[in-house]
């Protein structure tokens, strides 16, 4: 199995120098050369079977030699033993014909966890065999970072980065990134938002010398092996409600398009899925790129789901790539459109591919609040902000095609934005007991300016060993 560029010019690689790299270096993501394919047969072996062994399954093929199959079965095992649920990514029935796929029973309470507490033993035991140190620098809008910190903290060849916007994010999202005491740990809260820290991200990996200097890798939902880890709740759940031999939808709540393009993969792998749905928050640049063929810019507004703030989505340059026959020059040249112009227009040949995966919708503030209420009262079920904003606009689609059966993906615990939440149902969501000190512990975070060489200069200082 090897792994190209959405720019095509970067080397092919295989799947431990791609996890390892994150960014390539012609400024593309990596991807699967081709795709492997689970037959009806295979999808249908899936009854039954624990989360962890859909994961070994569903990812072996793409793991080439990396991890032998002992090994991949032991890192699996270790990545999901600190889950609080036994199923890991259970179903609730919300209303007929629609249900809620949970999450958020990992360490830091967020769909991250499924994706960082395995890449964090995928980290561990490749650097260990090849004795080698990383630095591993991540941009967070909430989630990454706590999920990242978790996964890495106190690990002997990491030093974890993270670069959150300043002011942007819950209190709960904060103070997961910046109570950690461990010495390889470095919050960092930048002036800006999300899509600053991002882009900073990116000119770090884009600065060969510092790159190279430090040793970067990157956890975004830029790496592959993120997306591949989340490729596994899609079987999983759809399994569950009778795929293969019933199809079923997925809405997924989005902003970095990394989430709702691993149900892309999963039904190129062969996975019955009738339509994937982008939900969209007030910062809806998606969904208006759906409706209207244009992904243009025009400023990120704080909201109630801060995770969903994002304009430059990362992820969709994979969906780009598909949609565009992986055409690596077309994609460069809409990426470098969007860098120096703010927008680029979708060719109807692409946005036609598109089309035939991914519906959309939206959700602003109001909406949102009313959901959590509703759906309290439907159905007895809390949801945080940015599983609200999936839960209304999969009721929406789902009414468009009663007859399959919808999942809307859960992210994030109510307890996260106990604000937002208190605010829309009345009730304030606790913490876990594991994390019912949250509040008490020490801080620890530095305040950085937008500025590329400030962040660079901090980085090297505090991992000089």
């Amino acid at each position: 199995m090897r792994y190209i560029s959405t720019r095509g010019q970067a080397p092919a690689l295989t799947f431990e120098e791609a996890m390892l790299s994150g960014l390539a270096r012609d400024g593309g993501l990596y991807v699967p050369e081709t795709i492997p394919q689970m037959s009806p047969a295979e999808i249908k072996a899936l009854h039954g079977l624990s989360y962890e062994e859909t994961a070994f399954r569903v990812m072996r093929p793409f793991v080439g030699e990396t991890f032998d199959d002992a090994t991949l079965r032991d890192l699996i095992a270790k990545a999901y033993a600190g889950f609080g649920h036994e199923a890991r990514a259970p179903l609730k029935q919300l209303a007929p014909g629609h249900f809620l796929l949970e999450l958020f029973h990992g360490p830091t309470l967020a769909f991250k966890d499924f994706a960082m507490q395995l890449i964090g033993q995928f980290f561990q035991e490749a650097l260990k065999r090849r004795g080698e140190r990383v630095t591993i620098v991540g941009a967070t809008s909430g989630d990454t970072g706590s999920a990242a910190i978790e996964a890495f903290k106190g690990l002997d060849n990491v030093d974890v980065v993270i670069l959150f916007p300043h002011g942007r994010v819950s209190e709960v999202q904060r103070r997961q990134m910046t109570t950690p005491d461990e010495a390889n740990v470095h919050a960092l809260a930048l002036d800006g938002d999300f899509d600053d820290c991002q882009a900073r991200l990116k000119d770090m990996f884009n600065h060969f010398d510092f790159r190279d200097e430090v040793r970067l890798a990157g956890v975004n939902s830029i790496n592959w092996a993120r997306v591949l880890a989340q490729v596994v709740y899609y079987f999983s759940a759809a399994v569950s409600l009778g795929a293969p031999e019933r199809k079923v939808s997925f809405t997924v709540p989005t902003g970095n398009f990394g989430d709702i393009f691993a149900g892309f993969i999963a039904k190129q792998m062969g996975l019955p899925i009738h339509r994937l749905v982008i939900a969209t928050n007030q910062n809806d640049i998606l969904h208006r790129c759906m409706e209207t063929a244009e992904y243009r810019k025009n400023g990120v507004k704080p909201s109630i789901s801060p995770s969903m703030d994002i304009e430059v989505s990362s992820n969709f340059e994979r969906a780009l790539f598909w949609a565009h026959d992986k055409d690596g020059a077309a994609i460069a040249k809409l990426m470098t459109e969007l860098q120096t112009e703010g927008s680029f227009a979708i060719s109807p040949n692409a946005m036609g591919a598109l089309a035939e995966h991914y519906d959309s919708g939206r959700a602003d503030e109001a909406t949102t609040s009313e959901t959590i209420a509703a759906t309290l009262t439907s159905a007895g079920e809390l949801l945080c902000p940015h599983s609200a904003v999936g839960v209304h606009v999969g009721t929406e689609a789902a009414a468009k095609a009663p007859e399959t059966p919808m999942i809307t993906l859960a992210t994030a615990h109510p307890a996260k934005f106990p604000d937002a939440v208190e605010a829309a149902s009345g009730i304030r969501p606790p913490l876990p007991n594991r994390m019912a000190d949250l509040y008490e512990r020490s801080e620890r975070v530095t305040r950085v300016a937008n500025d590329l060489s400030a962040i660079e200069s901090l980085i090297k200082e505090r991992i000089a060993r």
